[in-house]
């Protein structure tokens, strides 16, 4: 297979001989049989018992029992879709993968995105990483991605993976709480593991709380090898970032979102793929030398310290579109197996003590998840390449294996299938010299757990600063143990003092020594007032009634639909609502079904006449999407109920009588996303 064929739709085609279309065909058992009745079991008289050789029923009954697979330990409620990666420009200089070398070949891929605490129930808006792991279906093999949309994490040592789990999940002695990590056992680890100091800033942050799949970035966390033709190799990172930004919920609607919708994200997910606004991702890489290792005042192999994208800057080199929704949720996205052990020539690991860690325990988890080693031939898992080795037998084996050998080295078969050279593209591991006694030790470059904590403080705009006091006020505030709380005021006081005092005084703690690191540097990359601002697929809820004018309504909505903006129609009951010269326009969502939560803006209309319990909805409506710093337009009707909150004149809330001024200038306000100031 040459490198410069297309191979968007192979994947396509593969999956497509596993598709079944059910309509219009007879039913029929698992072997093909065509069934003559669905309704009853077969019984020894109409009301006798039901007999055991009903075939039928124990196949029914059997696969329903067994419907349910374990979930996965972390990382259980996620959502998934199919697209495509291109490469911008040859990476020839740095790696030989063959996926990252040709601009005219499209990659397909399969992206999961997911919660990393809560179950497969639990709600999406919830403070937490997420989960970013993506597959590439190459020429060369199944190059697997994963990775978070944080670009740290906890631990530095995979060891200490199933403690911090632990502490995280709901506490053994009562299962409470779902998807949380405020409570007593995740902080006294924290406060007691300081390495996780960082991730935890990370995670306080509005990062925590994605507006959406699509407005997040994502990051390969590890540090992994490219290598060239020649041998040369570099340490890299990986990192997606969003061509619509990266954009946050505020916590307050988070938490409403999750009881009116806890689909959100893949709602949002769905609906933008279903509607043709494909979610964009650039892939960028930051590349250092293997002679340039040591000349940082971090160590690069740490998993809990990033390369501040200001010393090591961020190379973008192509672009991955997510163009198709899943067909089956548990075909696909549920057992679909990832693994950071699934590379292709050119990409290698490093000495990072969690990924060490991490290419042992993927495949251990897929195990039992998926019933056995054949979950490589689960259609999702199937590369587009063919394989060949002498694998044989096991739970769910789907290829039936021709001839007598099964073993290497051999004559019978004329010793095949057999290894390919390196210049035939087979994989070899990067040549790195080790020595060194066996210990259990971690390395003291690893011991600075404070310096990157600030780094990520000083970077933030004083609203993210204060986003951050008021989360470590939450979370720490539901935390029992009075000794907890101030271990984790003391921990943080190393960071800077300027957050911990304000939480200790939140929570009652006593108030700390310490004035914090020295760190003065700053990295403006990490704060999202820095990000990309677009109105693309933002929604804005139109609050309607009859007799609005349909005139100015149908100018504005264009306006806003030119620029990518959808509108949703919101009103007291659903159906038709008329305008004064007699047009109609059909209601999305009533004040019951619909939330300003729901809603990137709020475009206030309201009718000719309207009762006074309409009213009451859309001004509650009003002063939500206020209080969330959202943009708010008015017309009519509607600027008599801003004016009647003292929200007019406001940053962000837009009125005025020219239609075209008004069109644009919330066009204008909603590509902001939030307007802090006010």
């Amino acid at each position: 297979m040459g490198n410069k064929r297309e191979m968007q739709n192979k994947k396509d085609q593969q999956l497509e001989s596993f598709r079944v279309e059910d309509e219009g065909k007879k039913l029929t058992t698992n072997q093909g049989l065509k069934v003559s009745e669905d309704e009853f079991s077969l019984k020894a008289g109409e009301r006798g018992p039901t007999l055991m050789e009903d075939f039928h029923f124990r196949e029914k009954m059997t696969h329903f029992d067994h419907e349910r697979i374990p979930e996965r330990i972390v990382h259980a409620r996620g959502f998934a879709a199919h697209g495509e990666f291109q490469v911008y420009d040859s990476m020839k200089e740095f790696t030989k993968a063959k996926f990252l070398q040709d601009p005219s070949v499209k990659t397909p891929v399969f992206v999961r995105f997911s919660t990393v605490a809560g179950s497969k129930g639990s709600a999406e808006t919830v403070r937490d990483a997420r989960g970013f792991a993506t597959k590439f279906y190459t020429e060369e093999g199944n190059y697997d991605l994963v990775g978070n949309n944080i670009p740290v994490f906890f631990i530095q040592d995979a060891i200490k993976f199933p403690d911090l789990v632990h502490a995280l999940k709901p506490e053994p002695h009562n299962e409470i709480p779902q998807a949380q990590s405020a409570h007593d056992t995740f902080w006294d680890f924290i406060a007691n593991n300081q390495e996780s100091a960082h991730m935890v800033m990370w995670a306080m942050s509005d990062r925590s709380i994605p507006r959406s799949f699509r407005m997040m970035e994502g990051f390969g966390v590890h540090t992994f090898r490219f290598a060239n033709e020649e041998g040369k190799a570099h340490f890299v990172k990986f990192h997606w970032k969003p061509v619509l930004g990266i954009h946050s919920l505020v916590w307050d609607e988070a938490q409403k979102i999750a009881g009116k919708d806890p689909d959100f994200h893949r709602r949002d997910l769905w609906e933008s793929i279903e509607n043709g606004d494909y979610p964009e991702y650039e892939l960028g890489v930051q590349l250092i030398s293997e002679e340039d290792e040591f000349n940082f005042d971090f160590d690069v192999l740490d998993p809990t310290k990033i390369w501040p994208e200001e010393e090591v800057p961020v190379k973008i080199i192509g672009k991955m579109t997510l163009n198709r929704n899943v067909d089956n949720v548990f075909a696909e996205t549920e057992q679909v197996a990832f693994h950071p052990g699934h590379v292709v020539p050119g990409i290698d690991f490093t000495n990072d003590p969690l990924l060490q860690g991490r290419l042992f325990s993927y495949t251990d988890t897929q195990l039992i998840r998926l019933g056995g080693p054949n979950f490589h031939e689960l259609p999702i898992n199937r590369p587009v390449c063919p394989f060949h080795n002498n694998q044989r037998d096991g739970y769910g084996r789907q290829t039936i294996n021709k001839g007598q050998v099964s073993y290497h080295k051999n004559s019978l078969a004329a010793n095949t299938p057999q290894p390919a050279s390196e210049e035939e593209g087979g994989y070899a591991h990067y040549q790195e010299k080790v020595e060194g006694r066996k210990v259990r030790k971690r390395s003291e470059s690893f011991k600075d757990h404070f310096s990157q904590a600030k780094l990520f403080w000083n970077s933030m705009s004083e609203v993210e600063k204060n986003h951050i006091i008021e989360a470590f006020s939450f979370e720490l505030g539901k935390v029992q143990s009075k000794s907890v709380q101030q271990q984790v005021v003391e921990m943080f006081a190393h960071v800077t003092s300027d957050l911990a005092k304000p939480v200790a005084e939140a929570i009652g703690a006593n108030l700390p020594q310490s004035k914090g690191s020295s760190v003065k540097k700053s990295s403006p990359a990490l704060s999202q007032e820095n990000t990309i601002k677009k109105p693309d697929t933002r929604k804005v809820g139109v609050i309607i009634d009859n007799g609005f004018n349909g005139d100015e309504v149908k100018q504005v909505l264009k306006e806003l639909q030119s620029k990518g903006i959808q509108a949703e129609f919101i009103s007291d009951k659903l159906g038709i609502k008329k305008c004064a010269g007699g047009s109609e326009i059909e209601i999305d969502h009533t004040f019951l079904t619909g939330e300003s939560v729901l809603f990137d803006a709020l475009y206030v209309v309201g009718g000719k006449e309207v009762d006074p319990s309409f009213k009451d909805d859309a001004v509650y409506f009003i002063k939500e999407a206020y209080a969330h710093f959202k943009p708010i337009g008015a017309t009519h009707v509607g600027i008599k109920w801003l004016e009647e909150q003292e929200i007019v004149e406001k940053e962000g809330v837009v009125t005025g009588a020219d239609m075209n001024i008004f069109s644009q200038n919330l066009t204008g306000a909603v590509m902001e996303h939030r307007h802090w100031n006010r």
